[in-house]
């Protein structure tokens, strides 16, 4: 029964492909060898808070599908490298990983913007797609034009997400914003928060900046406003913001994006409340669909009892994406994969039901909204925005 469990969830995706394709069909080597994806992942660095948790969904997406026989008979293989949270590193490994491994069939990986790019770029420059498990920029298609895929929403739609929350939940007409100016990720997503909050009739009353490295006078200027959106890279970075907000006296709500997403940061700090985040989905035993139930086990089981969060998940689904349009291409062959993951429809992964249309490369997916009280998330609602910035 656990077996079966663990398996569930990618077996019933695959299940959408259609017919199994034989051992031999459009594929360039033999029934044995291994269809091998490359994972770039920031293990170490500042990025390895969600890079982690991504890889390990990713392997334990790998393991369940090859104890399933693998995909048109064949195992697959993650070439995991890590970038070390560093654009020249991330740039360079990515390189040597593609030429080391001419028979790569597509590449995935990387939460971060800025990391993404690098990486993406060099797979397109050998036509090998890139999907990115976590990275939430929606310009990202745009600058590696047929190449770069998402597995996560775009941050206009988590930011419209959480400004239709704030505006129609929290009853807030006015908002502060804060944020990392130093992150693409961060300034991004403040700046679509702004665009949906002020859409709604809201007034920003004041924007401040900070750096990780530089966070004493995060409080200063800060308007007493009904909401507060802060736009954080990581949890520990809204943690320490928080901080010195709460002794500013800024006792607000706070709002902020999936960076948030670490319940391990925040179980430390039992003392928080009204904070609220926007994140791809909510990971936790009174999580009623039996798929991510199964996830959670799988997961906890795998990793010695650890809980996952949505970059587990976003690495799990990416991993099942990939599998899903090769079994699906009948090939492994990069071209034929991407064409398919293109087309993918309704895919049901543990993050949500995944489609690529109208030519996107972002999929359509609903957003979950969490609070954080007492040192634990709890889900709110999920959200699919009636309406979203542009990229």
């Amino acid at each position: 029964m656990l077996y079966a469990a663990r398996v569930l969830v990618l077996l019933l995706s695959l299940a959408l492909a259609g017919p199994a394709y034989s051992e031999t069909a459009g594929t360039s080597g033999s029934a044995a060898a291994p269809l091998l994806i490359g994972a770039l992942y920031n293990t170490s660095g500042q990025q390895r808070v969600l890079d982690v948790p991504s890889v390990n969904g990713a392997r334990l997406a790998v393991e369940q599908l090859n104890a399933a026989g693998g995909i048109m008979q064949r195992p697959l293989h993650l070439l995991v490298v890590d970038g070390r949270s560093e654009v020249p590193v991330v740039a360079e490994k990515t390189r040597e990983l593609i030429d080391e491994n001419p028979a790569m069939v597509a590449l995935m990986g990387a939460s971060d913007t800025d990391l993404v790019l690098p990486a993406a770029k060099a797979a397109a420059a050998s036509g090998r797609l890139f999907l990115t498990s976590g990275a939430t920029s929606p310009k990202l298609p745009a600058e590696v034009p047929g190449y770069l895929f998402l597995a996560c929403f775009g941050d206009n739609v988590q930011a419209a997400a959480a400004a239709q929350f704030a505006h129609s939940t929290l009853n807030a007409r006015t908002a502060a914003v804060i944020y990392d100016s130093e992150k693409t990720y961060t300034s991004l997503l403040q700046g679509y928060f702004r665009t949906q909050f002020e859409s709604f009739g809201g007034a920003v009353e004041s924007v401040g900046r900070f750096t990780v490295d530089d966070m004493q006078g995060i409080a200063d200027g800060v308007a007493q406003a009904d909401i507060i959106f802060l736009a954080a890279q990581q949890a520990e970075d809204a943690v320490r913001a928080l901080a010195i907000l709460r002794a500013a006296g800024f006792s607000m709500p706070v709002i902020g994006g999936d960076g948030y997403d670490a319940p391990a940061v925040w179980a430390t700090h039992p003392a928080v409340k009204d904070v609220y985040y926007t994140t791809h989905a909510y990971f936790a035993a009174d999580n009623p669909d039996p798929a991510v139930v199964a996830f959670i086990a799988a997961y906890a089981e795998a990793y010695g009892g650890e809980q996952a969060d949505s970059f587990a998940g976003l690495g799990y689904d990416a991993v099942g994406l990939l599998a899903n349009a090769i079994s699906r291409a009948g090939s492994d062959e990069p071209d034929k994969v991407r064409e398919a993951l293109a087309a993918t429809r309704d895919y049901r992964g543990v993050t949500g039901t995944i489609s690529f249309t109208g030519g996107s490369r972002i999929p359509t997916k609903s957003v979950a909204l969490v609070a954080i009280a007492d040192g634990k998330p709890s889900l709110v609602t999920e959200i699919l925005p009636a309406s979203v910035p542009p990229p």
